[in-house]
């Protein structure tokens, strides 16, 4: 191996110039690492930044909306005044902020009843049944009761259909009156019920006569006659039995005569 001349004739200077860039080359590397390492945390410092203003606001938000929730009272006494002037969407979300952010206030118990009241007089039916069916539920002991069944009875009863429709609502009204009046038949509302109750079975049996004729039209005399006998049988004192009878006694002719 040939000796490097320059080495040979500059032995200090060679080995200053590597020494020398072993230090330049290190350095570099140790910038480059303290960059990174700078950019990193730079990196972290930004988002505990962003986490703190997220908490902060959220913070802020929660402090602001606890802020502005009316009292308790307050707000029984503000839903009242906009249920007594039939502003029944304003009513209904005072008495479910009321229940939702003073769930162990005194107020709480007309709150949820005044909720079920509020959706039946703007005709939600569906939720209106679900408020009370709670509050039953959740108070099965209340005074309040016998108003709750009959208010339930009467968001099925104010759905019935014409004869010629589906009497789903019609049969779930009358079920809800006769409970009421098997349950508290003392009650005031057990009387209201009466009424409904009449109406209930003459449109059960409108129902049913309104099939039968159907049936008699078409000749089907024995479907006829099935549905004219189920009339008498389950709504003997509706004022309608002596028409049944009447179309009883013409397809059984009919028959006879085939």
């Amino acid at each position: 191996m040939r000796p490097n001349p320059v080495s040979k004739q500059y032995p200090i200077q060679s080995a200053t110039v590597l020494t020398g860039c072993r230090r330049h080359c290190s350095g570099r590397v140790i910038t480059h690492a303290g960059k990174t390492i700078q950019r990193e945390l730079d990196m972290k410092f930004k988002w505990l930044l962003l986490i703190i203003a997220a908490q902060l606001l959220f913070g802020c938000a929660y402090f602001k909306k606890e802020k502005e929730t009316e009292p308790a009272d307050i707000l029984a006494v503000t839903g009242m005044e906009a249920y007594d002037k039939k502003d029944y969407k304003e009513a209904l979300a005072k008495f479910q902020q009321l229940k939702d952010w003073y769930p162990f206030s005194n107020y709480v118990v007309m709150a949820e009843l005044k909720i079920g009241d509020a959706h039946y007089y703007l005709k939600e039916y569906d939720q209106a049944i679900l408020a009370y069916r709670e509050f039953a539920d959740l108070h099965p002991s209340n005074e309040a009761i016998p108003y709750v069944l009959y208010q339930i009875g009467r968001c099925y009863f104010d759905q019935i259909e014409a004869v010629d429709r589906d009497q789903s609502a019609t049969q779930k009204a009358l079920t809800t009156f006769q409970r009421l009046q098997s349950q508290h038949p003392k009650s005031s509302y057990s009387d209201k019920a009466t009424e409904h109750i009449n109406t209930c079975l003459k449109k059960l049996a409108r129902s049913e006569y309104y099939i039968g004729f159907f049936y008699y039209k078409m000749g089907h005399y024995e479907a006829a006659i099935y549905r004219f006998k189920t009339l008498i049988k389950k709504y003997p004192d509706v004022g309608i039995h002596r028409e049944a009878l009447i179309y009883i006694a013409k397809c059984e002719a009919y028959l006879a005569a085939k």
